[in-house]
């Protein structure tokens, strides 16, 4: 959902064609008006920073910290010069210099750029199933679900829910936001660093490359601070578990060519996985010993009729919500086809709006413990549902390759 979402006279011939091939319960036109990615729903902020950038995660003695070898190299690459660089040349958007490939990931880290202020400012982009039959499900859309009325999380929301956070970036837009959830890595267990988000919280699909200066708040606003209480929040009050950039993101590849910002254009692969490293160095704490918690990934992809429930978490940015609080909405989940080629996605009735993109949505597992099954990835501009991918071989591929990248470092 975007914060202004396009006219349906604006969309291109590709969502017109996807709208064709939509399900019979429920109509080509009726879909097409309200389909709108969450992300940039985020909406826009003030882009520019007065921060000075100090590189990555390695902390030398004297307490800065420094570009690696490896970053710096990979920035000359592609013509950019570090220098320029942190001295705010991130903000061009030229699309001609925008890294957009797989294997172009790059994110330094500039020291103080999530200050408490320019956080403030950005705005919205089955129980025991081991194996399930989802043929029942392909290209079938359910009825429209009633709405449900998203509830506040009880502060302190890390007591509550210590995996969800808000993921912060730097889009052409400006600075935008993002829901995001703590997941468990296989190849470090107990000492996670890898955090689930969407796809087009990290990438601009099809018309853009790779969002900048991305970064993860857990337990964000942990007291639930709001109004007057917010304009003079510290950092530790709206940061409590520090920041966390993003040193390496992954998405799908059918995200990357096919992503768009309306009319649900890949949303069956909106799915994405960051691995964090902290911006004042690292302490010898990874991100889930730091907030005592990490949710493991549910890839089996249960069949619709074999879900009982699902909680999505988020924190909605768009009216009537403004970005700062922690939402859920709890609903049997219903299916959403978007293309009879593409895997069917969970839908359930919520109220959360833009800003909740990426937020995670949580089953009981196989093993009756909670487990992450998805993500919001699209809603209605009207708000009112909710849609995420199912998690399966794609996603799978996505989670392991950035644990896999990691383990043993």
């Amino acid at each position: 959902m975007r914060s202004e979402p396009l006219s349906v006279a604006a969309r291109d011939e590709g969502v017109r064609g996807a709208r064709r091939r939509i399900s019979r319960m429920l109509t080509a036109m009726a879909l097409a008006s309200v389909l709108a990615l969450t992300a940039t729903a985020c909406g826009s902020g003030d882009a520019d920073a007065d921060a000075q950038a100090s590189g990555s995660a390695a902390s030398e003695g004297d307490g800065k910290i420094t570009i690696p070898d490896d970053i710096r190299d990979r920035l000359k690459e592609h013509g950019i010069d570090v220098d320029k660089w942190k001295n705010g040349a991130w903000k061009d958007w030229d699309r001609d210099d925008w890294l957009r490939e797989a294997q172009d990931y790059i994110n330094p880290i500039i020291e103080g750029l999530w200050d408490p202020d320019r956080m403030r400012r950005a705005e919205d982009p089955d129980r025991g199933v081991q194996e399930s039959d989802l043929s029942g499900d392909q290209g079938v859309t359910d009825p429209e679900p009633a709405p449900v009325d998203a509830k506040a999380v009880s502060p302190t929301y890390h007591d509550n829910v210590p995996e969800a956070g808000k993921v912060f970036f730097d889009s052409p837009e400006g600075t935008m936001v993002c829901s995001a959830t703590v997941v468990a890595d296989p190849a470090d267990p107990g000492r996670s660093n890898l955090v689930w988000t969407a796809g087009h919280c990290v990438h601009a699909g099809r018309s853009g490359g790779w969002y900048r200066n991305i970064a993860f708040v857990p337990s964000y606003n942990d007291q639930a601070l709001s109004g007057g209480e917010l304009a003079s929040a510290t950092e530790d009050e709206l940061a409590p578990y520090g920041v966390w950039w993003a040193d390496w993101a992954q998405t799908s590849q059918q995200w990357i060519a096919q992503g768009g910002p309306t009319g649900g254009a890949g949303a069956p692969y909106d799915f994405a996985v960051i691995h964090v490293t902290p911006e004042e160095g690292s302490t010898g704490k990874s991100l889930e010993e730091t907030v005592g918690s990490a949710l493991p990934v549910n890839f089996d992809a249960p069949a619709v009729a074999r879900v009982e429930s699902i909680t999505a978490s988020g924190y909605p940015a768009a009216a009537p919500f403004d970005g700062e609080s922690l939402y859920q909405c709890q609903d049997r989940p219903g299916r959403l086809s978007i293309t009879a080629s593409d895997p069917t996605m969970y839908r359930i009735g919520c109220t959360m709006s833009g800003g909740s993109s990426g937020g995670g949505w949580v089953a009981t597992g196989s093993d009756g413990e909670p487990a992450l099954v998805s993500n919001t990835s699209i809603g209605p501009v009207s708000a009112g549902w909710l849609a995420g991918p199912r998690l399966g071989q794609v996603a799978e591929e996505v989670y392991d390759s950035v644990s896999q990248k990691f383990a043993g470092q």
